[in-house]
């Protein structure tokens, strides 16, 4: 068992599809499997569905796999990492303002999770000079609450930078 020194996470979140996309996904797959089925016996009866439902199954929880979370001072988002340290701003957007941010003026290098059976986001502006990615949008359906724990975790690693800073000031003037 690993026990993890840090504190817990101030935000965690998996994009999981609603219930109607599940629905939908298995009646899907269940009249794709009766279609090829129709009637015919033997192997054709059975191996439409032994096949068909399970690949439906792997597929739906693929598309909820995606986890957003901010702990140890980063955004991860599924195996992607961003230090709280290069966050310059977060911007929670609705439908419209994700719309407005993914649509034809959007930059072509920023970084996009984004679901479309999830309709808030936010929009991370980045401040790393060695970073060409402009900004990140991440789907969620808390952006609100994202924004503040991202602020959050940038506003204490400026206050740990600044506290290191600090103590090696002191230190070289101890130095002196």
């Amino acid at each position: 068992m690993r026990v993890s020194s840090s504190p817990p996470a101030r935000y965690a979140e998996r994009l999981n599809l609603p219930w109607w996309l599940w629905l939908g996904g298995f009646a899907v797959a269940g009249m794709l499997a009766a279609e090829i089925w129709l009637g015919a016996s033997g192997v054709r009866a059975w191996l439409p569905f032994v096949l068909l439902l399970p690949a439906c199954l792997a597929g739906l929880l693929w598309l909820g796999r995606i986890r957003v979370a901010v702990d140890d001072g980063e955004l991860r988002v599924d195996d992607a990492r961003l230090p709280a340290r290069f966050v310059a701003d977060v911007i929670p957007l609705d439908a419209a303002g994700r719309r407005e941010a993914l649509g034809v003026g959007a930059d072509p290098l920023a970084f996009v999770i984004q679901r479309p059976w999830i309709p808030g986001a936010v929009q991370v502006v980045l401040d790393d000079p060695a970073d060409p990615t402009p900004f990140w949008v991440v789907s969620t359906r808390r952006p609100v609450e994202l924004a503040e724990a991202l602020l959050a975790a940038r506003d204490a690693a400026d206050t740990a930078r600044d506290a290191a800073d600090t103590a090696r000031d002191a230190a070289d003037t101890a130095q002196d």
